[in-house]
C-alpha cells in the first residue's frame, strides 16, 4: 500500500510537468502562427500603399487629361500633333529626328 501512495506522489508532478510543457508548446506555436500571419499582412499593406499611391497618381493625370480634352483649342493641337490632321491648304511634313 505504501508503494502505491509514493507512485501517486511522484506520478502528479509528472503529469503537471508534462500539461504545462503541453501549454508552453501550444501557445508557442499559436503566438508564431499569429505573427507569421501579421508579419504577411504587415507586408501586403506595404505593397498596397505603393500600389494606391501610383493608382492616385494616375488618377490626378486622367483628371488632367480630362480638363485638357474639354478645350477645343487642345483637341485641335493634339489631331494635328499625334495624327497629322491639317487645316485646310495647309501641309504637314515629317521631319525625322536626328539622334546625337
Amino acid at each position: 500500500m505504501a508503494r502505491k501512495h509514493k507512485k501517486k506522489k511522484k506520478l502528479g508532478p509528472v503529469i503537471l510537468l508534462c500539461l504545462s510543457f503541453a501549454v508552453i508548446i501550444f501557445t508557442t506555436f499559436t503566438i508564431f502562427r499569429y505573427w507569421t500571419m501579421i508579419y504577411s499582412k504587415y507586408q501586403e499593406k506595404g505593397e498596397l500603399k505603393k500600389e494606391l499611391a501610383s493608382l492616385k497618381d494616375k488618377e490626378e493625370e486622367l483628371e488632367s487629361d480630362v480638363k485638357k480634352l474639354q478645350d477645343s483649342d487642345y483637341i485641335a493641337r493634339y489631331a494635328r500633333e499625334k495624327y497629322y490632321y491639317s487645316k485646310d491648304g495647309e501641309y504637314i511634313l515629317k521631319i525625322p529626328e536626328e539622334d546625337e
